[in-house]
């Protein structure tokens, strides 16, 4: 097994870092906050014969709402040899605490159980860039379940962030958990291909961020 130290900079140690920030944003995100990649410190990579490269990452995630809420992380991401269905496998640790959104999601929760008729919205941010503050959580949360999406779609050679919700809708349910509709545009960094998706989310305060079903729509399904 041979051990590669690359610079923080290099582009396969930022595809990596931007990978295990989408993961630990889906097992962490949720309306009350968003993760997401402020820099890499270290990246090593070492090959593993017949099974893949493992990226050995260090380095800092922040809040998409408060940019000065910053926490370390560590990572161990292994990109399998060959297999293009199977996810990267990823394993993490956070070092010190993720603020507390305990308040903020149960607000959030709240808000839209208590909708007469079910949210619907597009275009968040708008074409200047503008989320309208009632919206930044229906944000956090679509921020949150497109890193799963990243996650079991990315190779090494991608980078995949999300771009904009382009239509949300909330669907009725008999039970506690919220679900929404999102129709998302993926950016792919490597290729500049800008991806429609659709993913169905469901959310409840207690269980964290689940994604039901999603899959990659055809170029026109945004006409």
């Amino acid at each position: 097994r041979a051990m590669a130290e690359l610079p923080p900079s290099h582009s396969s140690a930022s595809r990596a870092a931007a990978l295990a920030a989408a993961y630990i944003s889906h097992r962490h995100g949720s309306p009350g906050h968003g993760l997401a990649l402020r820099d890499v410190r270290r990246a090593r990579r070492e090959d593993i014969d017949g099974i893949g490269h493992k990226y050995h990452l260090e380095f800092v995630l922040e809040d998409i709402f408060e940019r000065d809420s910053t926490v370390n992380c560590t990572a161990e991401v292994l990109y399998h040899l060959g297999n293009k269905n199977s996810a990267p496998d990823v394993q993490f640790t956070i070092e010190g605490e993720l603020k507390n959104t305990d308040e903020a999601d149960n607000v959030f929760y709240n808000r839209i159980k208590s909708l007469k008729k079910e949210l619907e919205a597009e275009n968040i941010p708008d074409s200047y860039g503008n989320v309208p503050p009632e919206m930044q959580p229906i944000r956090a949360l679509a921020w949150a379940a497109s890193g799963y999406v990243i996650w079991q779609n990315s190779a090494e050679d991608t980078k995949y962030q999300l771009a904009q919700i382009k239509r949300v809708k909330q669907v009725k349910r008999t039970d506690e958990y919220l679900e929404f509709d999102y129709v998302i545009l993926l950016h792919e960094n490597v290729s500049q291909e800008i991806i429609p998706w659709q993913m169905t989310v469901l959310w409840h305060p207690q269980h964290g961020v689940a994604v039901t079903q999603n899959g990659r729509l055809p170029e026109h399904a945004l006409d």
